[in-house]
């Protein structure tokens, strides 16, 4: 079911609210900028990207950074409250949601959840409780009660879509906000066979906390599953601004796998897994081509946009993008023959580990 396109009153009252966020001025969306790795506390740092909001296009420019020590990247300066309340206020509701959800099923999803469900199942069987961080409408939990149809599936997030898979029954609880959220790793301490995390550690504040707070959830002997982006994926050299995974100003942190697998075996873990091939999503060239035409052809109904289009504007636009759709689907078709052979090199743009928590 396609998604009803917006009011000219919606829009009115979008373009009314942002021009009163916009006049209180931008300095407020960002901190202070920092000299040092987050990670490592390395001071060799270098600028690996900069580049605007290419898919809200909302004012302001990022800035991504690298440690050159530890190969740790990080949003710097990073978006305060009020930043991320701007900036990420949409890409949840509507026309991007539903963007997102098409995307990640058109390459793939539930064929990947499974494959990552079924590493799981060949480590621990039986697991009677599952906690599935970042979990959105729960597509992950979902997937995996086909292969564990007796295992209690638990989820957090920090968006309504958790409460709203809560109710639909895909999980049985859910939990508002970040695992290092006060109150919520209280009521989840050591309850736990498995946590999992599908892209969720390159959006939190702190990955780092987030990455303890997850295996003070699990139980001794627990299973803990991470898919992230890969930085050192040779598409982030080649796209740069246009790689989506490293999208500005929605990824905070993008963690090397080294950096997980050292962080996890010092907190008592054993990696008993890591794979680069499943956890690759075949979208990095039809991605930059649909954010290259958005930027070339913006749509009409941005509330940011200081004066709306004429109809002329509008008309020039849908006959300029429908000119351009073949080249669109000839990078979705590339995306997908290029796959098998990319996905075993370091075109590879994520990977997935899975860790054993030891001890305490």
């Amino acid at each position: 079911m396609q998604p009803s396109p917006p009011t000219l009153a919606a829009i009115e009252r979008h373009r009314a609210m942002y021009a009163a966020e916009l006049a209180l001025g931008t300095d407020r969306f960002t901190g202070p900028r920092r000299d040092d790795c987050p990670w490592c506390r390395s001071k060799r740092l270098r600028t690996r990207l900069r580049g605007p909001d290419l898919l809200q296009r909302k004012p302001g420019t990022f800035v991504l950074d690298q440690c050159r020590d530890c190969g740790h990247a990080f949003q710097n300066p990073r978006l305060t409250a009020e930043g991320l309340a701007f900036h990420h206020g949409d890409i949840h509701d509507g026309h991007l949601e539903d963007f997102a959800e098409r995307l990640l099923a058109a390459h793939c999803g539930h064929r990947r959840h499974r494959h990552a469900a079924n590493a799981v199942l060949a480590l621990q069987p039986e697991p009677e409780s599952w906690l599935d961080v970042g979990t959105g409408r729960a597509h992950f939990p979902r997937t995996a009660r086909e292969l564990f149809p007796y295992t209690s599936f638990d989820g957090v997030d920090t968006t309504p879509r958790v409460e709203e898979a809560r109710r639909a029954g895909w999980i049985e609880e859910a939990h508002r906000g970040h695992l290092t959220t006060p109150g919520v790793l209280a009521r989840l301490r050591a309850r736990y066979d498995v946590v999992s995390m599908f892209h969720h550690l390159e959006h939190t504040p702190d990955p780092r906390a987030e990455l303890h707070a997850a295996l003070a959830a699990l139980r001794p002997g627990g299973h803990l599953l991470v898919e992230t982006t890969d930085p050192h994926s040779v598409f982030a050299v080649l796209l740069g601004k246009w790689w989506l995974p490293q999208g500005q100003p929605r990824r905070v942190h993008l963690m090397p796998l080294a950096n997980l697998r050292t962080e996890l075996q010092s907190r008592g873990c054993t990696v008993l897994l890591t794979d680069r091939r499943a956890p690759h999503i075949p979208y990095d060239l039809s991605a930059a081509v649909a954010l290259a035409l958005g930027q070339a052809f913006p749509a009409p109904d941005a509330p940011w946009r200081t004066t709306p289009p004429s109809e002329l504007q509008q008309a020039l636009r849908s006959v300029l993008l429908g000119a351009t759709s073949p080249l669109a689907d000839a990078a979705a078709l590339l995306d997908r023959a290029l796959a098998p052979l990319l996905r075993r090199t370091r075109f590879s743009n994520a990977y997935r580990l899975i860790a054993r928590k030891d001890r305490p």
